[in-house]
């Protein structure tokens, strides 16, 4: 391997594909397992569930094997959305987690049931055309024979090894010669292409209720973990009703509670009221509202949603036009504010995109949540845990406080958008809290501003936390920065190669094939024919 120096002080610029079939992800190899499906008579639901499976493999620092996934799909006229989130153990009482004040971050007692390989069936038998197991020979190909390890996962794979080294299995399995590889060196996992060999041949039984749920199970008793052989086998997937909210005549549609899509709903939902064509683009009260939008949104996110069944309210009452009509008044055009949530009247993840020429599209993510998840690893198999139970809250009467059986309120999330009734994109922008309000930065700078996929994706952002701070990219415009700051916003300005704004992955209908994007803030690839 030749010494290279791994940085990029360069500007680059992506352009967008134009095609009759796209993929869009945020790892080459795995855009092109899609591409394999649709050469081979696959659809866009083929293409997508390949690339998923693909990227457990080329990309473990964002996802693996034991997560969730969430999934728009447009087809034959018709949307519909797919939730296939795990629940908690059925021993995650409160009193388990007695003595803590907040939920860990790492380790067992962050892993709920993986609702993920459930998914992919799920997908699979409803709309696919091609046998189940051909979606994982890319995944199980890359796994046996190896493949390259790019600069970008190399660095998040280091990043992650002093959090995650002593946790159970991680070390075993990620830390070959007890260190995490290099950009440019071969990077082989046979444990892991066996895993996906024994769940394509079972359709996925065996993770639930076969050999690999076992060695998950017998893992977990060995080493401190709860979930149970139960736990394993109840789990279920569940076809969803997605939410809407209109917006300069387009609508975006988003899965409901207990993912955070409703956040983007109520934000762009607050910024329908503002005249954002007025501002300008990129100007500082065009971010500013934004902004304060965000931070009502997430101000009812925290205190409201969660797994539907404890949620007080329904989602329908956080996107009542008189209800966003009292949110969007609380903005000050002049200053910035820290609110607190509304009261309505009682009533580390990985995106993609597929689209074919049939017509078919898919808006897909799934997660470990924060990179490879909880850092628990089952000996040699391949299948790292994730951490959404992370999501969960010990605040006693919450509506997210951690229960059994229960789902933890969820961040990822896939997009979708229509006109008139009619597809127009399916796009997402992964990671943690940035995914709801990178949805509503990508639908202003598309139905207000008409900017094209890549632009959009290419444009400054800001991310709002649950405290003061807004962190805003290197390339925000310093005359905006410098404005916000005057405004009262506790601006911190990201180093130039920051993560921390999510990878958004965008493919967009036209009246002859699609276009489609991919960010370069990532390793991602738009690809098609």
């Amino acid at each position: 391997m030749l010494p290279f120096d791994w940085t990029f002080p360069y500007p680059s610029q992506k352009m967008p594909l134009l095609a009759a079939n796209a993929v869009s992800t945020s790892q080459p190899l795995a855009a092109q397992a899609g591409l394999r499906m649709l050469y081979q008579g696959g659809n866009a639901i083929d293409s997508a569930i390949a690339s998923a499976i693909a990227l457990t493999v080329v990309e473990p620092v964002m996802n693996g094997i034991g997560g969730d996934m969430f999934a728009l799909v447009w087809h034959e006229g018709q949307l519909y959305g797919l939730n296939s989130s795990g629940r908690a153990p059925s021993s995650w009482t409160p009193e388990h987690f007695a003595g803590r004040e907040r939920m860990p971050s790492v380790g067992w007692d962050t892993v709920t049931v993986p609702g993920q390989v459930a998914g992919w069936k799920a997908l699979s038998a409803r709309f696919g055309k091609l046998p189940f197991a051909r979606l994982f020979e890319p995944a199980i190909e890359y796994a046996e024979h190896g493949f390259l390890v790019s600069p970008q996962i190399a660095r998040q794979w280091a990043a992650q090894v002093p959090v995650l080294a002593e946790q159970p299995g991680f070390a075993q399995a990620f830390l070959r010669d007890g260190r995490a590889p290099q950009a440019g060196e071969r990077w082989r996992f046979p444990e892991q292409a066996a895993t996906l060999q024994r769940i394509a041949e079972s359709d996925g039984e065996s993770f639930y209720q076969g050999e690999l749920a076992e060695r998950i199970v017998a893992f977990a008793k060995k080493t401190g973990g709860a979930i149970s052989a139960d736990d394993l086998a109840q789990h279920r997937y569940d076809w969803v009703t997605p939410l809407a909210q209109n917006f300069r005549g387009y609508t975006l549609h988003e899965i409901p509670p207990n993912g955070q899509g409703i956040a983007a709903l109520i934000g762009l939902g607050i910024l329908d009221r503002f005249d954002l064509e007025g501002m300008g683009r990129d100007s500082a009260d065009f971010c500013h509202v934004s902004v304060e939008a965000m931070k009502l949104a997430f101000a009812d996110l925290h205190a409201h949603v969660a797994d539907p069944v404890s949620m007080q309210h329904s989602p329908a009452a956080f996107l009542d036009p008189a209800y966003l009509d009292e949110r969007a008044a609380l903005i000050d055009m002049k200053r910035a504010s820290t609110p607190g949530a509304g009261m309505p009247k009682t009533g580390g993840t990985v995106y993609l995109a597929a689209a074919d020429a049939a017509g078919s599209m898919v808006s897909f993510i799934q997660s470990n949540y924060r990179g490879f998840g909880s850092g628990v690893v089952v000996p040699g198999t391949g299948i790292a845990l994730h951490n959404r139970g992370e999501g969960f809250n010990l605040t006693p009467g919450h509506a997210n406080c951690v229960g059994p059986r229960k789902q933890p309120m969820h961040t990822i999330i896939p997009g979708f958008v229509t006109r008139q009734g009619a597809p127009v994109m399916a796009f997402g922008v992964m990671g943690g809290s940035m995914q709801a309000q990178g949805h509503v930065q990508m639908m202003a700078r598309l139905a207000a501003f008409g900017q094209n996929p890549q632009a959009m994706s290419d444009a400054p952002r800001f991310r709002v936390e649950k405290g003061p701070v807004v962190n805003v990219e290197a390339h925000m415009p310093q005359d905006v920065v410098a404005t916000l700051r005057a405004m009262g916003h506790r601006i911190e300005v990201a180093p130039s190669d920051s993560l921390e704004f999510g990878s958004a992955q965008l493919i967009y209908k036209t009246e002859h094939g699609y276009i489609a994007a991919s960010d370069s803030r990532r390793d991602g690839q738009a690809v098609g024919f």
